[in-house]
């Protein structure tokens, strides 16, 4: 019983509670939703996908089996949509303007393919206060115009007051039980009889069941169910009955016993299935019913419009999903019955529903409508009466850019008319043309498009009919090809994976298609290679790509307009092949040198590197020895084992992943020859002789040490020859009869079992070291006077001849101020008159070959030095004189042993030596003789003498007679000024805002230094808020009713001409 309130306003769509998704059950309920009359509402069902493999079926049902997908139209839409990044499906079941009808119970069914889940909700419509009752219907709601309409579903009755259904029912017969159920709106009979059967009888606990047959079971026809019970005892027999009927064992009904379990499978049911079931064990039975759900039948090809003359003959056609389904057949919303075959024959051709008129008349103009439980279809019949003959316009097909001409011959040349392009007047253009000559219409299409294709019909004027006809566009067949952002002739596919290529085509006719691979035609539908042909596109799998599967692919499409075709390149690509096997050599203690070469097929892709690996030759185990791929085809193998036999192998490695392992390397043993002998050097050259030392390598190894090999070869040779008969064991070798002035490379090499060391090579030539024999007095510095003579010979030995050189502080001698003579025993150097600038360190070198000698000599000339400088009487007092001088400019090359100091009488001029080598650079001369005047000199004194000239006083120093004048003494007057200093520092303060604080310190100097206060280096001077004062050397700072931003570095800087000083408050904290 449905109730509905006064209030008609339309509110916002509601969102009902969604169903679950399939993969989780059972479904929760969901709440009934109300909705005001000529409101919307949209219910959702929200299914998750992650663990979807394509996306589900939903239906919508209202009712027990009205399926809502056949009455979408003006008040029913249905939408669905897919968040990919959630992975959630959104379906959704929109009610335009809800009326009355609507009100009911409706139901989401969810399923996939092996997974079903469902969700049921109630709509309520509030409207005008009435009372209906539902009677359940499967053909009825559905108008004319496709809108979603339940009133037939619905009849009226009175307001009845509430009442208890099934105490009348269970006190009422059986023969009432129908009547009361129409009455009160129950329209489950079944469900009535078996509730009313429970509430009869009262229920015993059963002792043979431990679990029950459901109450229901309701599946698709054609689908699988089983029907399940538990049994107290697992070794019980059951008996399954169908309407009282035992079911014997066939290929559609399976018995199961699975411990305490027993199930019943009916395969493909049908609606023969439809029925009670029992599970009988012993005395007990356990009942259900099973509700075999048929699909809807859906109309595939809807009726068409007629337009016929009075009395011909008239045929609806239609196709419906299942052959033999009933259909019902309407004229206007009125039902055409069996009764009616005098004028109206029904015929049933397979899935084809025919009605056909045989002569018709005006009467039977209108609307027919075919109906099933899944679909309607409707159409018109026109029927006209002819003034006279009349040639119907037919169909046409064209191609693209043709002319398409439709023409229409009416009985009366005064006859006009229009033209209908899908029910839509034509306009003529500059390519649509239109004329009328006599009784001919004609309609002409120039350059046809696709645009063009559509139902073209002619209306004469004043006639209540059509003439229609249909254009038909031939379109060239066209491969669409899209391959995801690459190019689009070339598909790279990985060995073994699989391939699909979905090559969408157009056409009109439907092209046919033929797949091509070196012009051997493809027709395989099943298999690792197949080709899939459907009506707009073509699908090519290669099951477990192959390198065979690589090459041109060519696709050809034809209709009878044309054809096209494409070429598409399938590259396969695996990984490499393996590399042959790896050479071992360079095979050193405890390394070797590994060397491959690429695969001879790199899998379709460059190869990014190799990896190695290696194993002991008795061990299975390999060791990879590197972990980053390398580039290289070398490596060098390191931190192996002495004498211990190996094995490698290699890897290739490219995009796709690693190939298989190439064969092993020749298995090989570590073992190195020594090391190179050390520290190999020539110990003494003769003549003919020459000395070689060495000592034994740093690492011998397993192998251990034969012995060495002492060689020698000749400059510009190549031929070395053994310096000693066989091995040596010694560490040294004294090589005999070799040819003065040969020049020889000498070599030596270690050898074991692994093989020789390498070599140690050393030159040398044979001749006698160059020496050099210097005179003792040229060890120390040799010093000459200036002038003087310099002849200095330096005795040596060596053969050959050395080549000598002489430098002085590192340069070349200038030969024409100095001579150098040679001999085979000795070099002299000469000078014929020694100059200051000849001072310096001379140096001899011998060479002979890369032996080579030198010496350093040290020579110093020196002359006499120059006079001292500035000379001044300091004083005189008493009898007293003092004098002070400077040292010489020129010291003579030699360091100044003193001075001489000389006085003379001014009358007399004659000078008298005072001080004699004299080391001070002041002095005072006493026992002067009063009276007199006295003038002085000093002579400078170094290794050559006594200074050519003197430095003499200007003026004479006059020594006073005592007891004449008196000359008082003078004093300078006393400075007291002193830069600015501070006495007393400023010190930190925190104070409170809004009362006035003063900052002070204390400073003192001379003269009274200025005064200037900082804050953060800003000058207060021009500050209204602060005012300054100094007084006896206190400088105070008064801030006025200071506040938070006053806070900051406070400086006081005093400057006079002396100098200046500043002291810094470190910080002003002003705290409320």
């Amino acid at each position: 019983l449905y109730s509905f309130a006064e209030k008609s306003e339309p509110v916002a769509p509601a969102e009902a509670s969604p169903a679950p998704p399939a993969s989780e059950l059972p479904a929760p309920p969901v709440e009934s939703n109300q909705n005001p009359e000529g409101g919307n509402i949209t219910f959702t069902a929200v299914v998750a996908g992650e663990s979807l493999l394509k996306k589900p079926s939903v239906k919508w049902f209202k009712g027990k089996w009205m399926d809502l997908a056949s009455k979408v139209g003006k008040h029913l839409q249905l939408h669905d949509n897919y968040d990919r990044n959630n992975k959630v499906y959104t379906f959704e079941m929109e009610i335009i303007e809800a009326n009355m009808t609507f009100a009911g119970g409706y139901r989401c069914e969810v399923s996939t393919k092996d997974k079903f889940d469902s969700s049921s909700f109630n709509l309520i419509v509030n409207g005008k206060m009435n009372s209906f009752f539902l009677l359940l219907h499967s053909t009825e709601g559905l108008d004319e115009s496709g809108e979603l309409n339940f009133s037939a579903l619905l009849k009226k009755s009175d307001s009845q007051p509430d009442v208890d259904v099934w105490e009348i029912l269970r006190k009422a017969p059986p023969s009432e039980y129908e009547k009361i159920a129409f009455q009160y709106g129950i329209t489950d009979l079944r469900g009535m009889l078996k509730r009313l059967k429970r509430i009869k009888k009262e229920e015993k606990k059963s002792t043979a069941f431990l679990k029950k047959l459901d109450p229901a079971y309701q599946v698709d026809k054609g689908q699988k169910i089983k029907l399940m019970v538990e049994v107290a005892n697992p070794d019980a027999d059951v008996k399954w009955l169908k309407n009282g009927q035992e079911i014997q064992v066939s290929g559609r009904y399976i018995f199961e016993a699975i411990g305490n379990k027993r199930i019943l499978t009916i395969n493909h049911c049908s609606l023969a299935d439809d029925a009670a079931y029992e599970c009988v064990v012993g005395e007990e039975k356990s009942f259900t019913e099973l509700f075999v759900k048929e699909p809807p039948i859906l109309i595939t090809h809807p009726l068409e419009d007629q337009m016929v003359m009075v009395g011909e003959r008239v045929e609806f056609e239609c196709e419906v999903s299942e052959e033999g389904a009933t259909v019902k057949w309407e004229k206007d919303g009125v039902e055409l019955t069996r009764e009616e075959t005098f004028k109206y024959r029904f015929k049933k051709d397979g899935k084809k529903q025919y009605l056909i008129i045989n002569e018709s008349t005006k009467e039977d103009s209108g609307h027919y409508t075919v109906k099933t439980n899944g679909g309607v279809s409707v159409a018109e019949l026109i029927l006209s009466v002819l003034l006279g003959p009349l040639m119907l316009i037919a169909d046409l097909t064209v191609k693209a850019r043709d002319q398409a001409v439709f023409k229409c011959e009416v009985s009366d040349e005064n006859v006009k008319g229009i033209w209908l392009k899908n029910g839509k007047e034509v306009v003529p253009d500059e390519r649509i043309k239109i004329s009328h000559i006599g009784r001919i219409h004609k309609l002409t299409i120039e350059d046809v498009t696709p645009d063009d294709e559509a139902d073209y019909s002619f209306i004469p004027q004043g006639f209540a009919y059509n003439l229609s006809a249909k254009l038909q566009f031939l379109e060239p067949p066209k491969i669409h090809l899209d391959c995801l952002g690459q190019s689009p002739d070339t598909i790279v596919v990985v060995a073994g994976n699989k391939l699909r290529l979905d090559v969408p085509i157009s056409g009109d006719p439907t092209p046919t298609v033929i797949w091509q691979k070196v012009n051997k035609v493809l027709f395989e539908s099943e298999g690792r290679v197949r080709v899939e042909k459907h009506e707009d596109h073509c699908v090519f799998i290669i099951e477990g790509a192959e390198k065979e599967d690589e090459g041109v692919y060519r696709v050809i499409v034809k209709n009878p307009v044309g054809e096209d075709k494409a070429d598409i390149t399938v590259k396969v690509i695996d990984v490499p092949d393996p590399p042959e096997a790896p050479k071992i050599s360079n095979i050193g203690e405890d390394y070797c040198t590994v060397q491959w070469q690429p695969p001879t097929y790199d899998g379709g892709q460059p190869v990014l590197g190799y990896i190695l690996e290696r194993k002991k030759k008795k061990s299975y185990r390999w060791m990879r020895l590197n972990f980053d791929l390398l580039k290289e085809l070398t490596y060098e193998a390191k931190r192996m084992i002495e004498g211990v036999v190996y094995e490698m192998r290699i890897y290739a490695v490219n995009s796709i992943g690693m190939s298989r392992p190439s064969p092993a390397s020749q298995p090989f043993m570590p073992i190195a020859p020594p090391s190179e002998p050390t520290h190999f050097t020539v110990e003494d050259v003769s003549d003919t002789t020459v000395a070689l030392k060495w000592r034994p390598p740093e690492r011998i190894g397993a192998g251990g040490l034969d012995g060495y090999i002492v060689e020698y070869c000749k400059d510009g040779s190549t031929e070395w020859t053994p310096a000693l008969p066989g091995l040596t064991e010694r560490t040294s070798a004294l090589i005999k009869d070799l040819v003065t002035g040969d020049k020889l490379y000498f070599r030596v090499k270690a050898i074991n079992l692994a093989g020789e060391s390498f070599v140690l090579t050393y030159y040398c030539l044979i001749a006698e070291r160059p020496k050099i024999w210097l005179p003792r007095h040229l060890r120390q510095t040799l010093v000459k006077k200036v002038g003087e003579t310099i002849n200095i010979m330096i005795p040596f030995q060596g053969k050959p001849r050395p080549k000598i050189s002489w430098t002085k502080d590192g340069q070349a001698l200038d030969s024409k101020d100095v001579g150098i003579r040679n001999s085979n025993t000795d070099t002299i150097l000469f000078i014929r008159k020694a100059e200051l600038h000849h001072s310096g360190a001379y140096e001899v070198t011998l060479q002979i070959e890369n032996m080579t000698d030198s010496v350093a000599i040290t020579i110093q000339i020196i002359d006499k030095p120059g006079p001292p400088q500035s000379i001044k009487l300091a004083d005189v007092w008493g009898f007293n004189a003092a004098l002070e001088w400077t040292p010489p400019q020129d010291d003579g090359n030699a360091q100044i042993l003193g001075y001489t100091v000389q006085k003379a009488d001014k009358k007399t001029m004659e000078w008298y030596t005072v001080y004699d080598h004299y080391r001070r650079t002041n002095c005072v001369v006493s026992d002067l003789i009063m009276g007199n005047e006295y003038f002085f000199r000093v002579f400078s004194e170094n290794l050559c003498g006594l200074s050519e000239t003197a430095a003499t006083t200007k003026n004479p120093a006059y020594i006073q007679k005592t007891g004449t004048t008196y000359k008082p003494p003078s004093y300078k007057e006393h400075d007291f000024s002193e830069p600015p200093k501070f006495t007393h520092p400023l010190v930190n303060r925190s104070v409170i805002a809004g009362y006035n604080t003063t900052l002070s310190c204390a400073v003192r100097g001379i003269p009274k230094p200025k005064i200037f206060w900082y804050k953060n280096k800003v000058d207060l001077s021009g500050d209204a808020k602060y005012r300054m004062f100094s007084k006896q050397g206190v400088l105070t700072l008064e801030i006025r009713k200071p506040s938070p931003f006053d806070g900051g570095f406070y400086t006081c800087k005093a400057v006079n001409e002396c100098g200046e000083a500043e002291i810094e408050l470190v910080y002003l904290i002003i705290a409320h």
